[in-house]
């Protein structure tokens, strides 16, 4: 039993190590094309010196497989991680493209927006069913949710679509506190 405990606790090692390294990998990739070059670079150094350590471990006992499973069971789980980490942390900008029901929920909808302290650009569209309003509000992702909320109970018929936006330059946008 004894013996057993240094090799257990190097399989969770080499586990959490992978698990580490990829979820940094994943936050890293998101910043990197949210523009943020300089706090990608830094979370790279960490990564690559996490995965260097983990890739030592396995490579110095490759007759044991299953420190090799613990080694991709520790990746799989870090891009899953790494997904809830970057969700959380909802760095950057979204558009969100709102096709009211009706004129009048585009109405609405616009004002009650406004009234909320966002930017509201209102275009005119051809649907299948004849003309329809277009929304265009630009947020900052941890805004998003505000947005959706307003946008679902003023017209629940509405349909959606969210873009990731790089940058923004000018208009009107709610600053968070």
């Amino acid at each position: 039993m004894a013996t057993m405990l240094p090799l257990l606790g190097d399989y969770l090692f080499v586990f959490v190590a992978r698990l580490t390294d990829v979820s940094l990998s994943t936050v890293r990739f998101m910043l990197m094309m949210r523009g943020k070059r300089l706090v990608a670079a830094a979370i790279g150094l960490v990564e690559i010196a996490v995965w260097v350590t983990a890739l030592g471990r396995v490579l110095a006992s490759l007759d044991n497989p299953l420190k090799v499973v613990f080694y991709c069971l520790g990746f799989a789980s870090g891009i899953y991680v790494g997904q809830i980490i970057e969700e959380k942390l909802a760095v950057g900008l979204s558009t969100v493209q709102i096709i009211p029901s009706s004129h009048d929920a585009a109405d609405l909808l616009t004002d009650r927006l406004r009234a909320a302290g966002h930017g509201v650009t209102v275009l005119t569209g051809e649907g299948l069913h004849g003309p329809r309003k277009v929304l265009l509000v630009t947020v900052q992702r941890k805004g998003l949710g505000s947005v959706m909320d307003i946008a679902r109970k003023t017209d629940p018929g509405l349909f959606v679509t969210v873009l990731d936006a790089r940058t923004a330059l000018g208009g009107t946008m709610r600053l968070r506190k």
